[in-house]
C-alpha cells in the first residue's frame, strides 16, 4: 500500500498550469501544491491570482499574469519558470475560452450568422496557444529526460453538443487529435501527452451563466446521466495521476470525466 501511496508523490516536482486564477486550473494547481509540487499558475487575471495563490500553501505556487495569446509572453515565462526552478515537470494547458453558441442556440432556438472575429479569436486561444505550450513543454522535457503534458479540452470535442458554439467545438476536438498525435511523437523521449475533457462543470467558462442562471443549469444538468454538474475540485485525482508516477504508462488519451455525458 506504501508503495502505491508513493506513486502519486508529486513531491519536489515543478508544473505549470494555465488559466489558474479559477475554475479547473485552481482545481489542478490546488492539488499539485497540496501533494509537495512547486506550481507556477499563469493567468491573465492577475487580481484572480493573487486571491488564488493565498488560497493555497505558502511557499508552493508563483503568480505569473499571462495572456496566453502572446507568443512572447509564453516564450518568457518557460524560460522563467526554468531559470527560477532548474526544471519542468508537468504542463497543464488548460487556459481556453468560449464565444457562445453557434448557428443555433439550444436556449433560444434562434438562428445567428458565424461571427468571424469571435470564431479566430477562439480558435487562437483554445488551439494554436495551447499547441505552443505543448511545444515549449516538449522541448524543455525532451531535453530534461521526460515530462507529463495535460492537455484540457472537452466532451465537445469528442460529439456533437449544440449547447456550446462551433469554435470552441472545432478547437477541442483538434486538440484532441494533437494530443494522440504528440503521444506518439514524443513516446521515444519518456514525455507523456494526454487530455482532460471534462463534461459540465460549475466553472466561468460561460461567463459564470450556471452560477447566475438556473434555466441554463438545469439544461446542462439534464445532459448529464449523473444529474448533476461537478465541482472543479473532482477532476483534482486525475491531474494527479497523470502527473505523478502513478501515469507513467498512460499517454496518447483523451479521458473523459463527464458523469456519463458521452456514454448516453
Amino acid at each position: 500500500m506504501a508503495g502505491q501511496q508513493a506513486s502519486f508523490d508529486v513531491e519536489g516536482q515543478v508544473a505549470i498550469v494555465t488559466g489558474a486564477a479559477s475554475g479547473l486550473g485552481l482545481a489542478f494547481a490546488s492539488v499539485l501544491a497540496h501533494h509537495g509540487a512547486q506550481v507556477v499558475m499563469a493567468d491573465i487575471d492577475g487580481e484572480g491570482l493573487q486571491r488564488a495563490t493565498a488560497s493555497l500553501p505558502p511557499g508552493r505556487t508563483w503568480p505569473a499574469t499571462v495572456d496566453i495569446g502572446d507568443d512572447a509572453a509564453l516564450r518568457a515565462l518557460f524560460a522563467e519558470t526554468i531559470a527560477r526552478h532548474g526544471r519542468l515537470d508537468s504542463v497543464f494547458a488548460n487556459a481556453g475560452i468560449s464565444a457562445g453558441p453557434g448557428f443555433g442556440s439550444a436556449a433560444s432556438g434562434e438562428l445567428s450568422l458565424l461571427d468571424v472575429a469571435s470564431f479566430r479569436r477562439v480558435v487562437d486561444i483554445n488551439l494554436t496557444a495551447n499547441v505552443l505550450i505543448m511545444s515549449l513543454a516538449a522541448s524543455h522535457m525532451k531535453a530534461a529526460g521526460g515530462g507529463s503534458i495535460v492537455v484540457t479540452t472537452s466532451v465537445a470535442g469528442l460529439r456533437a453538443d449544440p449547447m456550446v458554439g462551433y469554435a470552441y467545438a472545432a478547437s477541442k476536438a483538434a486538440l484532441n487529435n494533437v494530443v494522440r498525435q504528440a503521444a506518439v511523437e514524443l513516446a521515444p523521449y519518456r514525455v507523456r501527452v494526454n487530455a482532460i475533457a471534462p463534461g459540465p462543470f460549475l466553472t466561468n467558462i460561460a461567463g459564470g451563466r450556471l452560477h447566475r442562471q438556473p434555466e441554463i443549469r438545469a439544461m446542462f444538468e439534464r445532459s448529464v446521466p449523473m444529474g448533476r454538474l461537478a465541482d472543479p475540485a473532482e477532476i483534482g485525482p486525475l491531474a494527479l495521476l497523470l502527473a505523478s508516477a502513478a501515469g507513467s504508462f498512460i499517454t496518447g488519451t483523451v479521458i473523459p470525466i463527464d458523469g456519463g455525458t458521452t456514454a448516453k
